[in-house]
This record gives C-alpha cells, sequence and structure tokens, in this order.
C-alpha cells in the first residue's frame, strides 16, 4: 500500500467532504498539522465538525478555517487564545461542544480502541453533566461520555517511515496519538520520511497500522506565547 503522497492536497484527494468530521492533533500551535489545514482552507470544504483540544489563534492553525467560516461544530477543551472564535460561539454562528482536556482526550483514545463509551467523575455537577447519563460506582457518580470516531483524523508527526509508523518530538505529541487512531482515515506530516526498518521499534509512538497516508513538508512552527524578561 503506497503511503507517501507528494502534497497536502493530495494526501487529501477523495477524503473532503461538506458536512464531513475531523480530529485534529496538536495543543496550542505545538504540533499541529498546518499543512493538511492549509489544504483543507484551499479546498473550501464547509460544514465541518472538528474535533481539537483548541481551534489554533486567529490567523494560524486550525483558526484559518475559522475565518472562512468552513467549520459548524468544534469539540474542544480550551478556546481562550482566538477572538473569532469567541465571536462566532457567542454570535451563535458556530456550535460548541465543551469537554474537560481528559475527556476529549479519553473520547479519541476510547473510539480509535472502538469502545462506544465510558464512565468518569469529571464534570460531576456541572453544565458538563447535563443531559448524560448518570450512574453510581463504589458510592460516587459517574457519567457517561461516548467515544468519537471522526470521518479524517489530520496529525503532525516528526519521523515517518514509508509504512507510517510515527515518531512525535517531545510535547508535541500531545492529542496527535490519540486523534489519529479516532480517524477513519488518518493523514500525516511529518518532517521527515525514512525507509522502513530505520526507526527503533522501540521509539514508535503510533503504529503504522493507524495511518493511511504521508506527506513531508516545510513548518512554520509558530510560538502561541513569546514572554521574555527585560533586560
Amino acid at each position: 500500500m503506497k503511503k507517501v503522497y507528494a502534497s497536502a492536497s493530495a494526501a487529501l484527494e477523495g477524503l473532503l467532504h461538506d458536512g464531513m468530521s475531523i480530529a485534529a492533533g496538536g495543543f496550542g500551535l505545538c504540533g499541529i498539522p498546518e499543512l493538511l489545514i492549509a489544504a483543507i482552507k484551499q479546498a473550501g470544504t464547509r460544514d465541518i465538525t472538528i474535533a481539537s483540544n483548541n481551534c489554533g489563534v486567529d490567523d494560524f492553525g486550525l483558526g484559518v478555517l475559522l475565518a472562512t467560516k468552513q467549520i459548524k461544530k468544534m469539540q474542544s477543551s480550551y478556546v481562550g487564545e482566538n477572538a473569532e472564535f469567541m465571536r462566532q460561539f457567542l454570535s451563535g454562528e458556530l456550535e460548541l461542544e465543551f469537554n474537560p482536556q481528559g475527556t476529549l482526550a479519553e473520547r479519541m483514545r476510547a473510539g480509535g480502541a472502538g469502545i462506544p463509551g465510558f464512565y468518569t467523575k469529571t464534570g460531576v455537577g456541572t453544565v458538563i453533566a447535563e443531559g448524560k447519563e448518570h450512574k453510581d460506582f463504589g458510592g460516587e457518580t459517574y457519567i457517561l461520555e461516548t467515544g468519537i470516531v471522526t470521518d479524517l483524523a489530520i496529525v503532525k508527526a516528526w519521523k515517518a517511515d514509508t509504512s507510517g509508523n510515527l515518531i512525535f518530538r517531545k510535547t508535541a505529541r500531545n492529542f496527535n496519538v490519540p486523534a489519529a487512531t479516532c480517524g477513519r482515515v488518518c493523514v500525516a506530516e511529518v518532517e521527515e520520511i525514512v525507509p522502513v526498518g530505520s526507526l527503533n521499534p522501540d521509539c514508535i509512538h503510533l503504529p503504522g497500522i493507524y495511518v493511511h497516508r504521508i506527506i513531508q513538508g516545510q513548518h512554520e512552527k509558530r510560538i502561541e506565547q513569546r514572554t521574555v524578561r527585560s533586560a
């Protein structure tokens, strides 16, 4: 199975359609699939539901899809760095399903593992629990959360071999692994592609069985918040 594609647009060919759902890796601007996001913007796909920790910033990451109003709904845990996100949500233009951060990660992991739902104490007694099944275990109340399965997963890794085994770099691993597993099709962008057998099997973070298409590219790697001390 040929997994290596020449460009982001080529790797997404035949996968995009209006009304689809996408799981996107990344945390803030760290480890985001910026090339694939740009290709989705260029394709003009609309009414997208995106499961991602956040939605980038106003002019980068998933924020560029907000600017073009291609996103219909976000399943997120943190949205505080994006003024356009706030504007669209408060005006009723954007649907939002808030998730505690660990719950979102576990919903993605569960979906990728074929687990339809799980119980957690996180969110009990808050708006997160409204409308969800409650159940007691050992005298404690838990709420039922469902696994997330999406039409497509887009992730960013450091290295890949040609069979799709991925290695992430440090904190850039973040949501990329659970996001990759919960997509029916996973497309990964990486900084380097090496021949099969080049990667130490003990260092592989995501097995190639989860990855269907790969591209290699140059990445901007913006810093979301730069803080320096005065001289």
